[in-house]
Parts: C-alpha cells; sequence; structure tokens
C-alpha cells in the first residue's frame, strides 16, 4: 500500500505546485515537530500507529474483495456451458416469482382443527396436567378448554376436536359412559357452545376406547378376543346422538366398525339432527405413532390376563399399515353411507394415501396430523437438531399439498400465531 499510489492520487500530487508541496509539508513536519516536543513525542507515535492501522483495514478489504467471485479452479463458462432451453431454476430466482406461482395454497388457520384433552378434576384431582410425551400438551379442565379454545380463536383457529379423559370409575366393559348427558365430553361441548357459539365449530369423537376398562373402540368379547362390530356401533349412535344434543357440530367416529358411518347418519336424522355433520376415520392405521396419544387418555388396550382374551392391539379393525388400494374401498363406502369429510390418520407416513382420497372423492379430505408425529418434531427440537417453527410449517404444508383440506395438528394455535408473524 504504501508504494502504490492510485491515479487519482498521484495526479492530485502533481497538480500542486511544488513550492506548495513543500511549504505544505515542512510547515506540517514543523507542527509535528512542535507537537512531538510539547508531548515528549507520543503524539507523533499515536498518529502513526493509527495511520498503520487505517492502511491494514483498507488492504484487508482491498484484499477481500479481490477474492469474492467463483473459487479459484472453477471450469470456465465456455468449457462448461450446457445448450438447454429448459431451466427451471429460473423460476426461483426470486421470492416474488415464486410466491406468486406456488402451486399449493399457504396454510391457513382456517384449515386447522385443535385436539384438546379434557379431564375431570373433581372425581381426579390428582391428574397430572402435563404430559410428558407431548412437551407444550396439556390435559384441562372444562373450563380450561373454554379458555385455551378462547385463544386459538383469537388467531384465527376456529375448529376444535374434544377428547375426554373419562375417570377410571366410570370405564366399564361396555362404555355406557360415552353416552351420558353429563358426561365429561357432554359438558365440554355445552361450555363451548355456551361461550362463543357459531364462533367455533367443534367437532368430537366417537369410538369406546375413552369409556370401556379393555382400551379397546369397541366391545370386547374376552371368550374369543374378538371385537364385536354391529354390537359396538349401536353404542356408537348412541354416542353420536348424545353428543349431538350437547351442541357438537360435527361428530367424527374414529372407531373403524364396518358400517358405523351410514347408522349413525341414520340415527342422527330420525334424533332430528339432519344438520349435524360427520367426519369419518375413513383409512385409520394400525399406526405405532399413536402413544402419546393413548399416554394423554390412558386408553391402550389393557391386558386380558390368562382368564380373559382381550386383543393386545387394534390390528383387527384399523388398517394394515402396508395397504393402500385398501383406501378406496374404506372411502366407497363411507361416502355412500353419508359421510361429509373423510380423513386419514396418521398423517405425515401417509401422505400418499391423502392425494389417493383427494383424487378420487369430491368430499372434503382431513389429515391428522397424530401425537407420535409431534412428538418426534418436539423431541428434535428441544434437542437443537432442527427448526420446530420451520419444520411445523413444512409439515403443515406438504399436508394441504397432498390434498388435505383439514389438518388436525396440536400445534393449530402456535401455528396460527407463527403464520401471523408472517
Amino acid at each position: 500500500m504504501k508504494t502504490r499510489m492510485t491515479g487519482a492520487m498521484a495526479s492530485r500530487s502533481s497538480s500542486c505546485p511544488s513550492s506548495l508541496r513543500g511549504q505544505g509539508q515542512g510547515q506540517g513536519l514543523g507542527m509535528r515537530t512542535a507537537s512531538n516536543r510539547r508531548l515528549g513525542g507520543g503524539a507523533g507515535r499515536t498518529a502513526s500507529s493509527l495511520a498503520e492501522r487505517r492502511e491494514g483495514r483498507t488492504e484487508a478489504v482491498s484484499q477481500a474483495a479481490a477474492e469474492l467471485g467463483v473459487p479459484v479452479g472453477t471450469p470456465t463458462r465456455e468449457a462448461c456451458k450446457q445448450e438447454i432451453a429448459d431451466r427451471p431454476r429460473r423460476n426461483r430466482k426470486a421470492a416474488i416469482l415464486r410466491e406468486a406461482i406456488r402451486e399449493t395454497p399457504p396454510v391457513l388457520p382456517a384449515n386447522m382443527i385443535y385436539p384438546l384433552f379434557v379431564y375431570d378434576h373433581v372425581m381426579e384431582p390428582e391428574t397430572e396436567t402435563e404430559i410428558s410425551s407431548m412437551p407444550g400438551v396439556r390435559r384441562h379442565t372444562v373450563e380450561g378448554v373454554v379458555k385455551e379454545v378462547g385463544e386459538a380463536i383469537a388467531v384465527g383457529v376456529k375448529q376444535c376436536v374434544v377428547f375426554p379423559k373419562t375417570p377410571d370409575a366410570l370405564k366399564t366393559r361396555l362404555g355406557e359412559e360415552c353416552y351420558n348427558s353429563e358426561g365429561l365430553a357432554q359438558r365440554t361441548i355445552r361450555a363451548l357452545k355456551d361461550a362463543y357459539g357459531d364462533e367455533v365449530f367443534v367437532h368430537t369423537d366417537v369410538a369406546l376406547d375413552p369409556y370401556n376398562t379393555d382400551g379397546h373402540d369397541g366391545i370386547v368379547d374376552d371368550l374369543t378376543g374378538r371385537v364385536l362390530n354391529d354390537e359396538t356401533v349401536l353404542m356408537l349412535c348412541k354416542q353420536a346422538v348424545s353428543q349431538a344434543e350437547a351442541g357438537a357440530d360435527c361428530v367424527a367416529p374414529s372407531d373403524m366398525m364396518d358400517g358405523r358411518i351410514g347408522r349413525i347418519r341414520e340415527a342422527l336424522d330420525e334424533a332430528g339432527f339432519e344438520h349435524v355433520s360427520i367426519m369419518s376415520y375413513c383409512a385409520k392405521y394400525a399406526s405405532a405413532f399413536y402413544g402419546p396419544f393413548r399416554d394423554a387418555l390412558d386408553s391402550a388396550p389393557a391386558a386380558g390376563g390368562k382368564e380373559r382374551k382381550v386383543p393386545k392391539d387394534k390390528k383387527t379393525y384399523q388398517m394394515d399399515p402396508g395397504n393402500f388400494r385398501e383406501a378406496l374401498r374404506e372411502l366407497e363406502a363411507d361416502e355412500a353411507e353419508g359421510a361429509d369429510v373423510v380423513m386419514v390418520k396418521p398423517g405425515m407416513p401417509y401422505l400418499d394415501v391423502i392425494r389417493l382420497l383427494k383424487d378420487n372423492s369430491n368430499l372434503p379430505v382431513a389429515a391428522y396430523h397424530v401425537s407420535g408425529e409431534y412428538a418426534m418434531l418436539k423431541a428434535a427440537a428441544q434437542n437443537g437438531w432442527v427448526d420446530e417453527r420451520e419444520c411445523a410449517l413444512e409439515a403443515l404444508t406438504c399436508f394441504k399439498r397432498a390434498g388435505a383440506d383439514l389438518i388436525l395438528t396440536y400445534y393449530a394455535k402456535q401455528a396460527a400465531m407463527w403464520l401471523q408473524e408472517e
């Protein structure tokens, strides 16, 4: 730097008269000499040090600028240019263009259904509210559900689905508590409708596993080990009508019994609830991703012991994870029997099934972002392995891209808040 002089600097130097240059230099030298004498030479050293630092910074910037660009050794343009007309990256080069041509509409709070767990704090006051396998999700009292739904409505999530943790003292082999007009689910539905009226759309779960002692979606014949189909459907009809009487907007049979959609539709209509919708768990798989949900409700299949035959899993009525085309059979039955919405559960591992239903039905399609999927994402985020916000919103976008119109997700309220920030 000291030995090089830019053209502009050289021009300015040469255009200055020599007498003035010498005079200026002499005056500067005289001033510095006088200053050095007054300060013992310290100021001179300081000025020299500042100048050197400034020159060092300038040289570093110049060197960095000289190194910008492609790495050394990059092939020349002439050596590698491809003669191709179609370059998809042209449509990805600008954020404005990417947003304009995005194929999947953004996920909206209106697309989300918020699953909520409720417990009876009077009968079971010692219940742990936190669910260890689902960080950030908790069991609420009825009043707590009302408060949580109010917060969700405030950010645009206006649909919820209620899952009751039935007190153990009320569980029986038949699960009669499921149609108790003063049951936990029914009280929660009434409280929500009393608080928010048509501002909230309440879905309910129709199945026996939260209510029976065997933890199955249907009645168990413990002599043969079979889950009874038609007998269970009769109980489900009573349950659905009871929920409709409490004010439910939509009942959602999750049991996977054959023929239950048609019978529930008939029961609702006969009771004067033609306006109450049915969201069928159409393709519900016998998945390993439900574990945290069963922790939340204490509804896992129970061991029958030596005397009683109780199935250890739900594979005799839920679908095999390896099956794809079978979902079409379930879809055709549910459409014919009067379903208003068809659901796929779980969600992320079954995006192909979501697309299958979307391509083969005119009904709205729902996807359930289940507890195991949520728990895995939460665990990865807590360990710092992934960006929780980005991954959760990406997952929701993938559901919509696959064809889901509605998404049941424990991230509903949080995702809506994140979307408000964008």
